[in-house]
């Protein structure tokens, strides 16, 4: 029987905290409210401003290094010219505020649904904020906002989760691992194919629309070990015991140079394909795909490739938070335990960057602690969400089934 009464969760009270967390983010990047340590703002007013420029001349940034995105990344450099009356870095924070509403608004309506909750607007409207303003000055959280679209999305259109899908990998890559959870048979054809297309036209409309729009493969080929990656902590740790190396500025991050570097690097792309294997393993194993194995999936595989990456940096966490969100949503989610250790790796990463940043590039006690409680907490997110998922999704014996499933409103055997 309908009682009428909202969802547990629902009515003012998201909206209201979210105003009040986001007031604070706007103040610390209009330099309002002062946040210890370096100025997160540069990347936009200087660095983002600088593309914006060489953009508009017709061209990709081909000589700088500095540029390590896919060609639709030129979207979100160029989005505020959407709002010619405000001066840049004021129009990008505008437009970053819009896309996080944006999340907040699609997560609520997915979660008066049944089946669903407002648990995952919550750990959108508490997550962002722990980051700090660093996830107002980059343009993270507009890609994050596509994938959690393309996810809710996909709940009944696959073919939307595969063009939004594929959208989002030309901003940032990382969105194409939404498609790993897609249910087998009708839905993964139906979403891979809308995928490919989709990636086909839009490459070939950036390649056509402006030279250098793949440049920046090159760049990524060449990048190290970023000094808040999983693999720096070997070189924190050796800088007390007298390593030679140094930290440098390159390719937009501070790197290590030095003696086994590259070959920490190059282990670090084998973890990422080992993490791979992982994926395809169990993609062939799977059988028991419910409605919410598809952002569970991509909210695993995504972790997966984030610990095992040569950089880590702040922003990268926003990613995290949005699929825990997306997860969340779903009642009986197997990714609770995951997505609250990335809630509290989100606040590490705060004292961590921009924060505690000094102590990160002096490799002392705290910069060191900061990152080894960070990067611990996302490698047990990591591991724990990846036991979940193949327990939840692969059949422990013969004839194993799932549960039924809530999709709009009906029962619904999932695949096996």
């Amino acid at each position: 029987m309908t009682t009428g009464r909202a969802p547990t969760g629902s009515g003012p009270w998201p909206y209201a905290v979210w105003a009040l967390t986001r007031l604070w983010l706007l103040a610390c990047v209009f330099k309002v409210v002062t946040v210890p340590g370096p100025d997160v703002t540069v990347d936009v007013s200087v660095i983002y401003r600088g593309w914006y420029e060489v953009l508009l001349t017709g061209t990709y940034p081909l000589d700088d290094v500095t540029w390590q995105y896919p060609p639709g990344a030129a979207l979100a450099v160029l989005s505020p010219a959407l709002l010619p009356f405000w001066e840049y870095a004021t129009a990008f924070f505008v437009l970053v505020l819009v896309c996080d509403a944006l999340v907040l608004g699609l997560l609520l309506y997915a979660g008066r649904r049944p089946g669903t909750r407002a648990a995952g607007a919550w750990v959108w409207v508490v997550g962002v904020p722990l980051l700090g303003p660093t996830v107002y000055a980059r343009y993270d959280l507009m890609v994050t906002a596509v994938a959690v679209a393309a996810l809710l999305a996909g709940v009944r259109r696959p073919r939307a989760l595969g063009a939004l899908a594929a959208f989002g990998a030309l901003l940032k890559g990382w969105p194409v691992l939404l498609l790993v959870g897609v249910r087998k048979g009708r839905p993964t054809r139906a979403a891979w194919t809308s995928a490919a297309l989709s990636t086909a036209g839009l490459a070939a409309a950036f390649a056509l629309w402006m030279p250098g729009a793949f440049a920046f493969l090159a760049f990524q080929r060449d990048r190290g070990t970023e000094i808040e990656s999983l693999g720096a902590l070997v070189f924190h740790l050796a800088r007390q015991f007298g390593w030679e190396g140094r930290v440098e500025l390159r390719y937009g991050s501070m790197e290590f140079v030095g003696p086994q570097v590259e070959l920490v690097s190059t282990l670090a792309l084998g973890l990422a394909v080992l993490a791979l294997g992982w994926l395809l393993l169990w993609r062939l194993r799977a059988r028991l795909f419910a409605v919410r194995t598809p952002a569970e999936a991509a909210f695993t595989a995504v972790l997966l490739f984030t610990v095992t990456s040569r950089v880590i940096s702040p922003q990268y966490v926003v990613w995290l938070v949005g699929l825990a969100a997306v997860c969340l949503v779903f009642r009986g989610t197997a990714m609770t335990l995951p997505a609250v250790l990335v809630l509290v790796a989100a606040g590490v990463t705060l004292l961590e960057f921009p924060v505690g940043f000094g102590h990160v590039l002096a490799s002392d006690a705290w910069g060191v602690t900061l990152l080894v409680v960070r990067n611990g907490l996302l490698v047990a997110a990591s591991l724990i969400a990846a036991r979940r998922l193949w327990r939840s999704t692969v059949p422990g014996r013969p004839g194993a089934e799932a549960a039924p499933s809530v999709v709009g409103g009906q029962p619904s055997r999932v695949a096996r």
